[in-house]
């Protein structure tokens, strides 16, 4: 994690610094739900996030082991990003955030049948969508120097295509 001056040690002032904004959020959203990997994906979000901002919010969260950085092969100069262990274990506040808005907002866009598992069977809906994370082929994990290590298949876009997590909120 960057170092940045803290104004604090309260543990809500330091999730905040990490990703208390709302296009951070967003970007951990589509990369945990949205199946959206690339810088072009991200980009055409239907909330319309400028191309700086969404460059810096990439920047940061990579800098803060959220999320990691990897070309797609040798032969195309794509680059994907994807959740790392740490961006994972976001993934119960980002539940509770869908289920609150849910409930609050009349007019959500989060689906009834998630929004109903989530109410009903929310342990075993978090470790479907945990598993499914941690067990993605182009998951980045941290190895032992801390920096994000690729596990390797065949043919991980043909997985990524198959894999659906996708939740509107």
């Amino acid at each position: 994690m960057r170092r940045r001056q803290r104004k604090s040690d309260c543990p809500v002032h330091f999730a905040l610094e990490v990703f208390g904004d709302a296009w951070t959020l967003l970007v951990i959203r589509d990369l945990m739900f949205k199946n959206r990997t690339t810088y072009t994906e991200l980009l055409r979000a239907e909330e319309g996030i400028a191309t700086n901002i969404l460059a810096d919010r990439l920047v940061r969260l990579e800098q803060d082991g959220i999320i990691a950085k990897e070309r797609d092969s040798e032969h195309t100069s794509a680059s994907h990003y994807r959740l790392t262990t740490k961006g994972i274990d976001l993934l119960p506040i980002m539940l509770e955030i869908i289920q609150w808005s849910a409930k609050h907002d009349p007019r959500t866009a989060a689906p009834r049948e998630f929004v109903k598992r989530l109410r009903t069977e929310k342990p075993r809906l978090t470790t479907e969508l945990r598993s499914a994370l941690e067990t993605h082929p182009e998951r980045q994990v941290q190895g032992k120097s801390g920096r994000a290590a690729r596990h390797r298949r065949d043919r991980p876009s043909a997985h990524r295509k198959n894999r659906k997590l996708e939740v509107s909120s």
